[in-house]
Order: structure tokens, then sequence, then C-alpha cells
């Protein structure tokens, strides 16, 4: 099932969304370009490498002790185009109906907070992981979260690629994302019971944005006024 588009209706233009998914994507195109070394350097140095801070701060393979500044810069790195386009797209379609709940600066503290919270749980659960985790997945999970609880009952268009056929469908938000976190919880207890299986994706990362996203969306919420007569 692909996302195509939302029902709910935004008043304000959603700058920090569009602004997000313009850094994210002008990042990664610095990179492509860039020299294998010098890009793999770079996914080293500000993707969160959870051994590095596992290991009393040790400059593992190197790496020196940055201040935590991973955990929020990796939100902004992507290792494929297609890791690039699913984040971007989510963002896109629920992004700007959060954002428009919660003002801009208020989205932007929301959106960096739910990904260092994804980000932090990832190392939790696993601390010697050698590779870079990366991605803006678990800031947008969170994002998710509070479009689940602030907009349940609105639709979302899905595609339902069956034969390549134009069937398109409209489920209800809690059900489409409900199904997303099904997914995601199944994915990380998988991974977390069968600890020899190859794992690509911070499954973890995701369910602590998620989970981020639940607790924290009603305090970033603008607060409406009603007039009295």
């Amino acid at each position: 099932m692909i996302p195509i588009r939302d029902t709910a209706p935004c008043e304000s233009t959603p700058i920090v969304t569009w602004s997000i998914m313009a850094l994210c994507t002008l990042i990664f195109i610095s990179m492509y370009f860039m020299p294998m070394s010098d890009s793999t350097r770079l996914m080293t140095l500000y993707g969160m490498v959870p051994i590095r801070y596992t290991h009393g701060w040790l400059g593992i393979q190197g790496l020196p002790f940055d201040g935590y500044l991973s955990f929020v810069t990796n939100l902004f790195l992507h290792a494929t185009w297609w890791h690039l386009l699913m984040n971007i797209w989510f963002m896109w379609i629920f992004g700007d109906n959060v954002e428009d709940r919660m003002g801009h600066w208020r989205f932007l503290i929301f959106y960096l907070l739910c990904g260092v919270l994804a980000t932090y749980l990832q190392w939790v659960f696993d601390p010697t992981l050698t590779i870079p985790v990366i991605g803006a997945s678990g800031a947008i999970a969170g994002v998710l979260a509070a479009y689940f609880f602030l907009y349940p009952l609105e639709r979302v268009v899905i595609w339902v690629p069956i034969l390549f056929l134009p069937i398109v469908i409209h489920v209800p938000a809690i059900a489409f994302l409900g199904v997303w976190i099904i997914l995601q919880l199944h994915n990380a207890t998988t991974a977390l019971v069968f600890k020899n299986t190859p794992i690509d994706v911070a499954w973890w990362a995701h369910l602590g944005g998620f989970l981020a996203g639940w607790v924290l969306y009603r305090f970033f919420l603008i607060k409406k006024t009603t007039q009295e007569k």
C-alpha cells in the first residue's frame, strides 16, 4: 500500500516541513556526488554509530566524543534515493497538518526532540553496532504519532499496486498508521529475538520516535482561543 495524500485540511504554509525536506534532499545530493571515501567519512562522523557512545568515549574507529551531536545530525542523512524518497514522501503527506496544529517553531522542536529520542532508543537496543544509524525516519515517526491522535478519522488515499492497476482506496488514518506501527513492532521484536538476522533498518528508532510523538505532541499544540458573547 502506497499513500498518495490525505484529506485533512491545512490552513497554514508548512514552512518547516518543506525546509526539512529540502535540507535532507540537498545534503543527500551533495554527498551523492562526493567521492565515496568522503561521503563514507561524513556518514561515520555525523551518523550515530552506537559503539562510539558505548565504550567510554574512547574514540572508537577514530571517532572522538562529539557531545552527542550525531543524535541530531543523523536525522538529515540518508543512505539511498529510496531511503530519502520514502521519508520525504511521508513527511509531505503528514507533516503539514501537524505543523499546522503546532506552529512552525513548536513543530521544529517537536520534530528534533522525537528524532533524538528515537535515536537514543536505537542506541539502547543495539549499543554495539559499528555502522552509522542515519535517516529522518525516527523523527517522522513522531510526526505520524501526532497525526494518529490528532486526525484519526481523516482519510488517507492509498494506491494498491495490484498488477499496476490504478486501484485507489480511502482508509481512516487510524487504520493506516495502526498497521504501520504494528509492522514496526513486529520487525523490531524480530530483530531482538533473532540477533543473527541481518538488519538494515533501525526499527527501534521508528518505535522510539512514535512513542516520543505519542507522549509529547499534546505539549506542543497551539492553544485555541475562543470568544465569548
